[in-house]
């Protein structure tokens, strides 16, 4: 199972704000079990300083860097030789690398040569190339703005969400449209119906940067219904509280 999987959390602290630090957390625990909780930075520096509260409280390790050249970053460079470290000592399943750093691009496509599970986590600025070598890409303006949104009570119509804009593969509705097309016409069947989570896998997989949290919407199903391009067909299983979902292309 997908949570029982071992993360090792590699944090970027030059690239990521300590305001992040808990929907970083909450959203790893959704993908498995966070083993190693590293970050990296000069500790020296001021600006580092919110952060000593945060280290505490999530039990993360910080690594000293001393930033021994002006304009080089020795801190990609120590989280780059413990990511391989780590890798080699058999430990995890999987990483997560949290930074807006297209530095760490190849050593993501590294780590997945080695079979292993990488998320990637940061800012909208995240450069495409560190993106799309993650399996997974998470922004976090996304996640803290999901978190933050009033809960919904049921029984009350829902205040239209306001999608998170990003400079992602599919950060329009009409890409994301026509991508949906597509793999519905790739793996349907007959009658033109494919299964909701056939669909979801394939544009994971085809966009790493893919979550239905940046369009504004918690769930697959709500956000494909509210493209009004598709049909989506709900059918009932042997247990009462499953159904399988299938949409199709409509004329």
């Amino acid at each position: 199972m997908e949570k029982d999987k071992r993360i090792a959390v590699l944090i970027d602290a030059d690239n990521v704000s300590d305001k992040y630090i808990k929907f970083i957390f909450d959203e790893i625990s959704n993908h498995g079990t966070p083993t190693y909780k590293r970050i990296y930075g000069d500790w020296t520096k001021p600006q580092l300083s919110s952060w000593k509260n945060v280290l505490l409280n999530y039990s993360i390790s910080p690594i000293q860097q001393y930033a021994n050249t002006v304009g080089k970053s020795s801190t990609d460079a120590a989280l780059i030789i413990d990511a391989m470290d780590i890798l080699y000592s058999g430990n995890v399943d999987g990483f997560c690398i949290v930074s807006s750093d297209s530095d760490f691009t190849r050593l993501a496509a590294r780590l997945r040569e080695a079979g292993m599970t990488v998320i990637g986590m940061g800012e909208k600025k995240t450069p495409m190339p560190f993106i799309s070598a993650c399996e997974k890409f998470k922004y976090l303006e996304v996640l803290a703005s999901m978190a933050t949104q009033p809960a919904e009570i049921p029984g009350t119509k829902a205040a239209p969400k306001k999608p998170v804009e990003s400079q992602g593969s599919m950060a329009d509705t009409d890409k994301l449209i026509e991508v949906i097309r597509t793999i519905i016409n790739e793996i349907s069947d007959e009658d033109g119906w494919a299964y909701l989570g056939d669909l979801g896998h394939i544009l994971n997989k085809r966009s790493p940067d893919f979550d239905t949290r940046n369009y504004g919407f918690t769930k697959l199903t709500p956000l494909v219904a509210s493209l009004k391009r598709f049909e989506i067909r709900s059918t009932k299983t042997s247990n009462p509280s499953i159904s399988l979902k299938h949409v199709r292309n409509k004329d």
